[in-house]
């Protein structure tokens, strides 16, 4: 006769709450946010402008993305302090105070971008006004986080990360040559031209982004807090052994899924847009408008879809690292499980930092122009800041006895050094 659940031990209920698969948090979280609509706008042009040729950028991407945050994570966790407050006890005031103004310059231009292309698309499947559309996803996310607590908002945040499984599916209605998507993975044919490279950097800088850091670390430090739990610093070992493992599986796993998502964007444009001869895509919602005569109403409408559930998520993740940076910098109380009378200086960048991004909507500024100089901002700070990462991770006065693993660190170097590249030849392309 089978165990009921009051038959069963208590020890077998909490291995259950402590699987890996049910704890997934800032990881998830984080991975899905990196797909946000100005990094589809940038997946899109890959795959519409040379086709299967850039599918190889991802399966790059993925180890240095995934030790990056991995550090970050553990930064948070192991220490009870976001990045933030990590670099201001470690560095001299004047790095962190550049750095963080950077970020904000960025995440403000990114998130302009972003609003810009929801609302667009908002339009397309609503046939509503993109301003009237962009003002309500914009009241959408202040909304739920200067107002709804942080543990009922991780759970909406959660289910939306659910939207990415649109650009699968969208594979399901077109033609896919799998047999030369899997050759040219591997051994792709990269033309060398100016537009090849700049493509490729713009992978590159959309894919391992500073506010990523920032927000990852923080909501190791907010899931903690709300936990009641102590840093790993002040817990028993078997504790931290514990954590530093649902870490490198929520962060990994989130991850991949960030990674393949991005394959499946550059996939998806590649086998409609690119070989139907639309190779220039300006913001992803042109890559949504394009696919409408190509691949159908539904696949129109997953693409579209799949864009505002993710911009639902990489607009407050944009905003809220850069709110969590600059509280740390200043030493603010902060977080999005306090109340707007407790935090206010925090939730009030969250606020500046939408509504600013809001009002470059009603000016003749072009977006694109926006994205650019935001990817290169966020390029000329991601290589500092990785430097900086991988040496904290590293320091036993920092991480104690958790420190991060020798092959996290070297890939954390690497990623360094290709991001100095990338942020070189942005700046290059740019002129």
């Amino acid at each position: 006769m089978p165990e009921t659940r009051d038959q069963l031990p208590a020890s077998f209920w909490t291995r259950l709450k402590r699987h890996p698969l049910l704890r997934m948090g800032p990881g998830l979280i984080t991975g899905v946010a990196d797909d946000d609509p100005s990094g589809i706008a940038t997946y899109s042009q890959a795959g519409a402008q040379f086709g299967l040729d850039m599918l190889w950028t991802m399966p790059l991407c993925y180890p240095l993305m995934s030790a990056v945050q991995q550090m970050c994570a553990e930064i948070g966790r192991v220490t009870g302090r976001g990045l933030a407050a990590n670099i201001k006890l470690a560095f001299p005031p004047v790095v962190l105070r550049i750095v963080v103004a950077l970020l904000l310059i960025a995440n403000t231009l990114n998130i302009a971008a972003d609003v810009a292309a929801m609302g667009e698309v908002g339009e397309l499947v609503t046939h509503v006004d993109r301003h009237v559309m962009t003002l309500v996803f914009v009241a959408i996310t202040l909304g739920l986080q200067i107002f709804v607590p942080y543990d009922r908002y991780v759970v909406f945040l959660k289910w939306l990360t659910l939207s990415l499984i649109a650009y699968a599916l969208v594979l399901f209605t077109v033609h896919v040559p799998w047999a030369s998507v899997a050759l040219r993975t591997i051994w792709p044919r990269i033309p060398a031209s100016r537009e090849a490279a700049a493509v490729v950097v713009g992978v590159f800088g959309t894919t391992i982004s500073p506010y990523l850091f920032f927000w990852q670390a923080a909501e190791e430090v907010e899931d903690m807090t709300n936990g009641k739990d102590r840093s790993l610093l002040d817990s028993p070992e078997e504790t931290g052994i514990r954590e530093i493992g649902r870490i490198r599986w929520d962060t990994w796993t989130g991850m991949f899924y960030s990674d393949i998502s991005a394959y499946f964007i550059i996939l998806a444009t590649a086998v409609t847009l690119h070989v139907s001869g639309i190779t220039d895509i300006g913001t992803a919602a042109d890559a949504a408008r394009a696919l409408l005569p190509i691949a159908g109403r539904f696949a129109f409408t997953l693409f579209a879809l799949g864009m505002v559930g993710v911009g639902l998520i990489g607009v407050p993740v944009l905003a809220g690292s850069g709110a969590y940076a600059l509280a740390e910098t200043m030493g603010w109380n902060q977080g999005l499980g306090e109340k707007l009378k407790d935090a206010k200086g925090f939730y009030a960048v969250i606020a500046i930092s939408v509504l600013v991004a809001l009002a470059g909507q009603y000016t003749p500024l072009d977006p694109m122009k926006g994205l650019f100089w935001s990817a290169v901002i966020n390029g000329v700070v991601a290589v500092p800041l990785l430097v900086v990462i991988t040496l904290l991770a590293a320091k036993t006065s920092v991480m104690g006895r958790f420190t991060s693993r020798r092959p996290v660190l070297a890939l954390g170097w690497l990623a360094a050094i290709i991001m100095g590249f990338a942020s070189i030849m942005m700046l290059a392309l740019g002129g």
